[in-house]
């Protein structure tokens, strides 16, 4: 464990093993590797169960993978080419509630959603795969390819794969490629208040 990934407090390793690396091997990730991946993110916590995700998937070499890795930016396209899937996660913007005969909006969409993207990350740590999520994409075009309805809001872009060697990046990215910090938990949580400042 890096001196950036000591925890404040006691917690599973799980929850500093995991950070988001760009150097990906290229192996290709088994199906059932990619779905038990998305099975733990199907079990994430929801308001009123509404479950909101959805996750469309691409496996690199299939017909699907294109489409969706050309709605890539450029810098997320230089190193996502050698990841083993991506993984488009949407949300619905309604939720039929508990007693209601009818859809209506659903404030928490994004942030059950995140749960799910949480979800996904620590299970691929677990499986000895590597998530990292992106948000520089062209979202009008992948709603395009990826045939995605109005009422549902795209989140964000997951790449997957096995983690590689940092030498494949190019040298600005190579001095990036390690496990990040956090800020502590006192500027985080605060009992009773808001009380973080500016």
């Amino acid at each position: 464990m890096t001196e950036a990934r000591k925890p404040d407090h006691p917690i599973n390793t799980l929850f500093t093993d995991r950070w988001s690396p760009r150097a990906f091997t290229g192996e290709a990730i088994p199906e059932a590797a990619l779905l038990s991946t998305l099975e733990a993110a199907r079990w994430a916590p929801s308001a009123y169960n509404a479950q909101p995700w959805r996750f469309i998937y691409a496996r690199r070499d299939t017909a699907s993978w294109l489409p969706i890795f050309d709605t890539l930016v450029e810098f997320n396209q230089g190193w996502a080419q050698r990841a083993a899937a991506l993984v488009v996660i949407v949300s619905a913007k309604q939720a039929v509630f508990p007693g209601a005969a009818s859809a209506a909006p659903n404030s928490w969409h994004s942030f059950d959603s995140g749960a799910a993207w949480a979800s996904i990350a620590f299970q691929a740590t677990l499986s000895g795969w590597s998530a990292h999520g992106m948000a520089g994409f062209d979202a009008d075009k992948l709603r395009q390819v990826a045939v995605i309805p109005d009422d549902y809001a795209i989140e964000t872009v997951v790449a997957i794969g096995k983690r590689g060697d940092k030498g494949i990046l190019s040298e600005g990215l190579q001095a990036r490629e390690m496990p990040n910090g956090r800020l502590p938990l006192t500027k985080l949580a605060a009992e009773g208040r808001f009380n973080f400042g500016a």
